[in-house]
């Protein structure tokens, strides 16, 4: 069968795809922009891996790369506008994945609530987060009746 031309599901896909891609981009986004040994230091995340997926990111032209001439030299990542554009379909996909996270009983890594506190994602995931503040004042009522009886 001969190739008709790419999917754009496929490429879509294919920009994105990788574990810190959209944080990244994310990040980028609600910060302005990002250095190298901040993010290394902010996520759990390798040299190797960071410097994979932002050469990735740049061949795909969602993020570009200023370096300054400075001693030491300073180097930051911002969004393109064919980033900028994308930020829209992945709050989407942000909103989606809590609420299928939660529908199916998926533990939410925490780092997400705080992450994500703009007042677009509280509004419309105000069922979760107020779930969420639920556990955790449960889980610090637990720990706080188990430092009560070990008393």
């Amino acid at each position: 069968m001969e190739q008709k031309g790419t999917n754009p599901y496929h490429f879509a896909l294919n920009c994105i795809k990788g574990k810190w891609k959209m944080t990244l981009l994310h990040h980028i986004h609600y910060h302005g922009k990002i250095r190298f040994n901040q993010t290394l230091n902010h996520f759990p995340i390798s040299e190797k891996v960071l410097s994979q997926q932002l050469k990735e990111l740049m061949h795909d032209r969602l993020i570009r790369r200023i370096q300054y001439n400075t001693i030491p030299l300073k180097v930051e990542y911002v969004l393109t506008q064919s980033g900028e554009d994308l930020i829209p379909a992945l709050d989407i996909l942000y909103v989606w994945s809590m609420r299928r996270m939660a529908e199916s009983g998926i533990e939410i890594d925490p780092d997400n609530f705080d992450v994500h506190s703009d007042r677009k994602y509280i509004e419309q995931l105000e069922d979760i987060f107020r779930m969420y503040e639920r556990q955790q004042e449960l889980l610090h009522y637990d720990a706080q009746k188990k430092y009560d009886i070990g008393k």
